[in-house]
């Protein structure tokens, strides 16, 4: 019996499904900002952590400005020091604009850079790939701590696999 090994050339995702699984979980971090009452997004924090609205100003100043840098090569430095005033309708504004954003810049990316060494922000060397793996990691481990921070205020958050 003779048997062969096919080898596929084929992407493991391509690049728009690899941005619907980025939008997915970020569909599902902005049900979890809005799960919180206003004050506790700004103020509540379990054990020394930030509250989850400085979780999520991190979380917007990685994104579009990891983009921004990777598509034309001019990075800013990493600044999480975004004014939203504790309102939690201008944060929700801010997370759907960047929503909007990282479609607008993940157009401008190079569909045959994904394996090129970029130093992010200046400090963090790794691939557009890994860094971009990166982006999204960091925002399920905050979203995660913001389901921490719901169930210990007796909320219910939303389902993790809803993304």
């Amino acid at each position: 019996m003779k048997t062969t090994t096919e080898i596929s050339t084929s992407p493991l995702m391509t690049s728009d499904q690899l941005l619907a699984h980025w939008q997915g979980h970020r569909q599902l971090t902005r049900r979890v900002i809005d799960a919180f009452p206003e004050k506790d997004l700004f103020h509540y924090s379990i054990g020394g952590m930030r509250p989850f609205g400085a979780m999520v100003n991190e979380l917007l100043a990685i994104a579009v400005p990891g983009l921004k840098g990777i598509a034309n090569g001019q990075w800013e430095s990493l600044n999480e020091d975004i004014e939203v005033d504790e309102n939690k309708p201008k944060l929700l504004g801010l997370w759907d604009q960047t929503t909007l954003d990282i479609d607008h810049w993940w157009a401008k990316l190079d569909p045959n850079g994904w394996q090129n060494t970029v130093l992010t922000f200046g400090q963090y060397e790794g691939t557009v790939l890994n860094s971009i793996l990166y982006f999204i990691d960091n925002e399920i481990h905050h979203r995660g701590q913001g389901y921490v921070y719901l169930r210990s205020l007796g909320i219910e958050p939303p389902y993790f696999w809803e993304h």
